[in-house]
């Protein structure tokens, strides 16, 4: 056999054996596909289609505790969430709680990892205080539509909604906030804002702690858990697992008060991966 030829086959020898190892090592990692809409400040999609906020940090920071799992982003709505989940487009959705439409439904649920509410904002007038919220029937409302609200009792069907309430729909607490600063009562008198969004935006505009009355008892305090698809990429059970030495090294409580949100009552005192 020539040099040549014996150079040839070691070549074509090292080659297949890197192949065999780039397939063994892609064999070996997990692609979870994860379903994102507009929740800030926990989750959202920018226009690269890449998960921000809370969420954004958090898989980022799980792809680098676990080098063979990655994430795949899936954009959806508030509404169409749960079509997505049923047609398998997406296999897990972080920071949902069951009551919001997902009881009835064939699901692998995490055990609370975060905690948040609700609250009524309207804007501060003289003479009006807290009992302003008493009764929502009397005030016009504007909410985010596919959202779940305590004042709805949980439903999202806006035509049913309209018929009850006096209510606008919208996609943005921004535009919810605009609007009431906007005083333009015919159209919205009453906001429904997250408890960590309205912390952020009075942070950046610290002007309207003057400017807005908020209600001292929330529209809902939630629990929130990680929604997976029973057979899917990843159980409940290992998106805990995964999630663990995020917990352990103190980086995902880090991570939620950066966003200003809560972890729940006892969430670090107790959490055992499973």
């Amino acid at each position: 056999m020539s040099a040549r030829s014996h150079i040839r086959r070691l070549l074509a020898t090292l080659a297949a054996a890197i192949m065999l190892a780039t397939a063994s090592v892609q064999a070996d990692e997990t692609e979870i596909t994860v379903g994102v809409y507009h929740f800030p400040p926990i989750a959202s999609v920018d226009g690269s289609g890449q998960a921000t906020g809370l969420l954004g940090d958090l898989l980022q920071e799980l792809e680098h505790a676990h080098p063979t799992v990655s994430f795949q982003v899936f954009h959806t709505s508030p509404k169409r969430r749960y079509l997505d989940f049923d047609a398998g487009l997406y296999d897990v959705i972080f920071f949902e709680s069951p009551d919001w439409g997902w009881t009835e439904k064939d699901v692998d649920i995490t055990r609370p990892i975060l905690a948040d509410e609700e609250l009524y904002v309207a804007l501060k007038k003289d003479g009006r205080d807290s009992s302003f919220f008493d009764d929502l029937n009397k005030r016009s409302i504007v909410a985010i539509s596919g959202y779940h609200y305590g004042f709805t009792g949980y439903e999202t069907d806006n035509s049913v909604l309209e018929q009850k309430f006096d209510i606008e729909f919208s996609d943005s607490h921004s535009r919810n906030i605009n609007l009431i600063k906007a005083d333009r009562p015919s159209v919205a008198e009453v906001a429904i804002v997250s408890h960590s969004y309205l912390q952020r935006h009075l942070a950046r505009h610290p002007e309207d702690w003057d400017k807005l009355l908020i209600s001292s008892e929330p529209d809902q305090r939630y629990q929130l858990r990680i929604i997976a698809r029973k057979g899917g990429a990843a159980s409940a059970d290992q998106m805990l697992e995964l999630l663990a030495p995020l917990v352990d090294n103190g980086r995902y409580r880090q991570l939620v008060e950066n966003w200003g949100l809560q972890l729940p009552a006892g969430f670090l005192t107790s959490f055992e991966a499973p």
